[in-house]
């Protein structure tokens, strides 16, 4: 081949490379709502693997199943859903009748808020509540800005069916997903990559079970905490810390501020007995609870949790304090496999 050919060919190639990963990017970037429901959707199908496989008998070593995928998968999702309906219809009452009460008392505490803050003098004596709202803005502004509002809530509840929706049909079809994922693979690789998602799978489903318990220690100690202090709607403000539990770092810091809020309606000494308490609670879960719970069952180091933590806070905020974990989970059962693998060809 001419030189000046071969030169040609290898330039033309290198800017077809650079505007392949240009647009490869930018369609990431424009997809990146999208990918990121996927890759949520995957962390769970994957977390309910165990579960499933559980159900239907199967064992990774054995093909033996005692019911159809399906089968199981349906029963996984009408067992989550009956044990939701079971909790709903137990607490739902005493949760409702809290927050009908929490919304007749709310014009008095923010009254008592108000006067709280013009005694010190935070704020103007003229200054009220709906000075919040305020906005120099036009009313078609203000009537675009209700339907931004509305369309953002709908799509939030679309993001949320699609990610409990997509788990489903990944979970039946795993298997020939699976099968279509190890043909990338060369046939002599497919055993050690079939072994490497089973490790992830129990490693996501591990990590999720790990947090399910972390937020039911979290919220039915906060729930009986409030109860024995005798502050108002215990139930509610109990539950408000189970579910920001869910959110490392931020969620536990969020869903004290109502509870402490709450308490100081009751006294200030009141709202700084719960406040002591909840960074009491932090203290033992942060310190205890967590790292224990994530290493017995992940596997991670607790310098490796704050990383993770740290790196998906960073990159993506809430939604990466969520992912770092699981994400940093399934990093750890790659690296080990490639250390596994380099100390066998150095043997």
């Amino acid at each position: 081949m001419v030189p000046g050919r071969r030169e040609r060919q290898i330039v033309l190639f290198a800017i077809a490379s650079f505007f392949g990963g240009a647009l490869l990017l930018w369609l990431i970037y424009e997809l990146r709502a999208v990918l990121l429901i996927v890759y949520i959707s995957i962390l769970l199908a994957i977390g309910f693997t165990p579960a499933v496989r559980w159900i239907e008998g199967h064992r990774v070593e054995s093909p033996v199943r005692l019911l159809p995928r399906w089968a199981a998968v349906l029963l996984l999702y009408a067992s989550f859903a009956a044990g939701v309906g079971v909790v709903i219809a137990l607490i739902a009452p005493q949760i409702a009748n809290q927050a009908a009460a929490l919304s007749e008392r709310m014009p008095q505490y923010l009254d008592r808020a108000q006067h709280f803050m013009i005694e010190r003098g935070w704020v103007s004596p003229d200054w009220t509540w709906t000075d919040l709202f305020k906005s120099p803005g036009n009313p078609q502004s203000a009537v675009a800005g209700v339907f931004g509002a509305v369309r953002g809530v709908l799509g939030g509840v679309g993001m949320i069916i699609t990610m409990l929706v997509m788990p489903y049909y990944l979970l039946v079809d795993a298997d020939s997903l699976q099968h279509s994922f190890l043909r990338f693979f060369p046939p002599e690789h497919r055993a050690r990559v079939e072994r490497i998602t089973d490790n992830v799978a129990i490693k996501v489903g591990d990590w999720l079970n790990g947090q399910l318990f972390l937020c039911t220690v979290i919220g039915t100690a906060v729930t009986l905490m409030l109860w024995v202090l005798g502050v108002p709607f215990f139930l509610l403000l109990g539950l408000i810390a189970g579910v920001g539990e869910a959110i490392p770092v931020v969620g536990p810091i969020l869903s004290a501020i109502p509870a402490v809020l709450v308490a100081s309606t009751v006294s200030i000494n009141k709202a700084a007995l719960v406040a002591l308490l909840f960074w009491g609670i932090q203290t033992i879960e942060n310190n205890l609870l967590v790292p224990r719970v994530m290493h017995r069952q992940v596997g991670l180091r607790t310098v490796t949790v704050l990383v993770s933590l740290l790196c998906g806070g960073t990159l993506f905020g809430v939604v990466g304090l969520l992912l770092a974990v699981p994400t940093a989970a399934i990093l750890r059962v790659l690296v080990e496999e490639f250390l596994e693998n380099s100390e066998k060809r150095d043997s």
